[in-house]
């Protein structure tokens, strides 16, 4: 049995591809957290740059045709067009953890932190509660193979090497971090204006009642009031979740036209 014959050229374009690859595997929401094997990473970013390599070596160009900086530079591009792909859903989960964020202060749970084991952070006990939720619902609507898809999809809009950082990108990016407080506020609002309503019912009863301990009676049932909301607005959660996971293939599509 014959092997098949590899050039240096093969072996530069196949870790131009692997820089492009490794870098979305890495930044992809649920595979890049800690808790999944760096082995596992490496070989998944190994198989998918095999599997894609034969399809996309006629579009790269020689490397050997460019100066040592210019190439370093080119490829530095290639891993930040993984980084800009990957990070466009890190967006969406850092606004759920950021709502969550926002309704345990406002239910008095702020104290509560627990160690996130994923980023080995104290975030709060809400926050990790509907990070965990929209985590479930990004696998289950499959967004993880909008990232996988993404990745033959770049190499036929964007060619290897011909990254550019324009204006216009980094407007995009602006934009896209800028979704991330709307979707802060959109999950939050429901649960914070209840809390309002909350704060100012039991300011009223301790100006007319001052013989209660307002203090005793308003901690347990601002948690009782914000859990039962929580509850309520879980399929509002979902249905947002959803929606903003399936819209990020043309996110995607539309950041890497700008590249």
């Amino acid at each position: 049995m014959s092997l098949p014959f590899l050039s240096a050229e093969h072996v530069e374009a196949f870790i131009l591809v692997f820089l492009r690859v490794g870098a979305i595997i890495i930044t992809i929401p649920v595979i890049s957290d800690t808790s999944v094997p760096l082995q596992i990473k490496a070989a998944l970013s190994i198989l998918i740059s095999l599997i894609i390599f034969p399809l996309v070596l006629p579009n790269i160009p020689q490397p050997a045709n460019y100066q040592v900086l210019i190439l370093m530079y080119r490829m530095a591009g290639e891993v930040m067009i993984g980084v800009i792909i990957g990070f466009s859903a890190k967006f969406v989960f850092a606004g759920i953890q950021m709502a969550g964020e926002m309704i345990g202060f406002q239910m008095g749970l702020s104290m509560a932190n627990v160690i996130d084991p994923l980023t080995n952070q104290q975030v709060s006990t809400i926050a990790e509660l509907q990070y965990l939720v929209a985590m479930l619902v990004f696998l289950t609507v499959d967004a993880h193979h909008i990232f996988f898809s993404a990745i033959i999809q770049s190499y036929s809009i964007l060619n290897p090497l011909t990254f550019h950082f324009s204006g216009q990108l980094m407007q995009s990016i602006f934009e896209f971090s800028q979704e991330m407080f709307v979707i802060a506020i959109k999950l939050g609002a429901p649960i914070m204006a209840v809390m309002l309503f909350t704060n100012v019912g039991l300011g009223i009863i301790a100006r007319t009642v001052p013989q209660m301990n307002i203090f005793i009676v308003g901690f347990p049932l601002q948690i009782a009031i914000g859990l039962i909301f929580l509850g309520l607005t879980a399929p509002l959660l979902v249905k947002m979740t959803q929606s903003l996971f399936t819209g990020l293939e043309l996110k995607i599509v539309s950041l890497l036209r700008l590249m």
